[in-house]
């Protein structure tokens, strides 16, 4: 129930779904002759799209959540293990057309197969099954076999969780076969900016990773200003930087994690 409730909140609440929301608060407040909260509802949409399109405060926001926690120091001889967790496929253009479409995060999949090929006694975990609200799709550990197995990395290496929806679940469900498998130590392969919440979660059942972050989307160099060249990207980089900063704070109110920005 929880999983259901947070894609449906954040459905709403991310910047462009507010800022609709509140312009239809404001055209019903007109039509009631509530002038003065027809142009709070009014402002309040103008400033968050405004906010969202028009300046780098997405970037910054993003860029401070992927600075926070860095690569860590690789152990001598390589990792006996690399968990890799899920969002890297687009599982329903995948189950239309076939072959491999990666998100934006299929860098997390690029980079773990480096380092398999780096490390060829690394066990392989790979954390993912249908994010989807229908559930018919394959899940990333089910794809992600596949394309490890399509450059030379044998399934054999390969340990599949296929059930966890969410980060709460994959750091849950690893927890599991880490102990069935007698594996510690790992490397975890997630995008820079959803490091800090998955570190946090894993800590808090008591699992220390060694995290790689991958997949930046900022340079590490943006600032506060305004930005008219890329509202589009602005809109994305300001939707992925709310919606992480939304599961830390869920994360800490909910008990999942000691500490509200992991480090």
């Amino acid at each position: 129930m929880t999983f259901y409730i947070s894609k449906i909140f954040w459905l709403l609440a991310q910047p462009l779904s507010l800022a609709l929301i509140l312009l239809l608060a404001g055209l019903l407040a007109g039509l009631l002759k509530w002038n003065r909260l027809r142009a709070i509802a009014s402002l309040a949409a103008a400033l968050v799209l405004f906010l969202t399109l028009f300046t780098s405060t997405g970037a910054v926001l993003l860029q401070t959540l992927e600075d926070r926690i860095a690569r860590a120091d690789l152990p001598a001889g390589g990792p006996s293990c690399i968990i890799t967790l899920g969002g890297g496929f687009e599982s329903e253009i995948i189950a239309a057309r076939g072959g491999f479409e990666m998100t934006q995060a299929g860098d997390r999949f690029v980079e773990t197969l480096r380092l398999a090929r780096q490390f060829p006694e690394a066990r392989i975990l790979i954390s993912g099954g249908d994010g989807s609200f229908s559930g018919a799709y394959e899940g990333d550990a089910v794809v992600g076999t596949r394309f490890f197995e399509a450059f030379g990395v044998p399934a054999t290496r390969v340990i599949r969780e296929t059930q966890s929806r969410d980060t709460f679940e994959n750091a849950g469900n690893t927890q599991a076969l880490l102990k069935e498998n007698g594996l510690e130590g790992c490397l975890l392969v997630t995008s820079a900016f959803h490091m800090p919440r998955s570190v946090g979660l894993f800590r808090k059942l008591g699992l220390e990773v060694l995290p790689w972050p991958t997949d930046y989307r900022t340079t590490g160099k943006a600032s506060l200003g305004l930005d008219f060249t890329q509202p589009s990207a602005n809109s994305q980089l300001m939707t992925t930087a709310l919606r992480e900063w939304t599961g830390l704070l869920f994360s800490y109110l909910a008990g999942r994690t000691h500490a509200f920005f992991p480090q």
